[in-house]
């Protein structure tokens, strides 16, 4: 396990957290991948994927 991911999945993250990381990953286009075992987090980080679906990535070229 990288340290990202390793921190990705610590507990110490905020709603914040969640939401941009989902946000992130949607735009890296990873899979969806939303915590098991925290609903209000998963729930922040499928919102930020459901919107980083919609926008595109500030370092995007047009």
């Amino acid at each position: 396990m990288n340290r990202t991911t390793k921190n990705r999945f610590s507990s110490g993250m905020t709603d914040e957290d969640w939401f941009n990381q989902g946000k992130s990953d949607a735009w890296a286009g990873r899979p969806k991948v939303p915590p098991e075992q925290d609903a209000q987090a998963a729930s922040m980080y499928d919102l930020g994927y459901s919107e980083g679906e919609i926008t595109h990535p500030p370092t995007e070229l047009k």
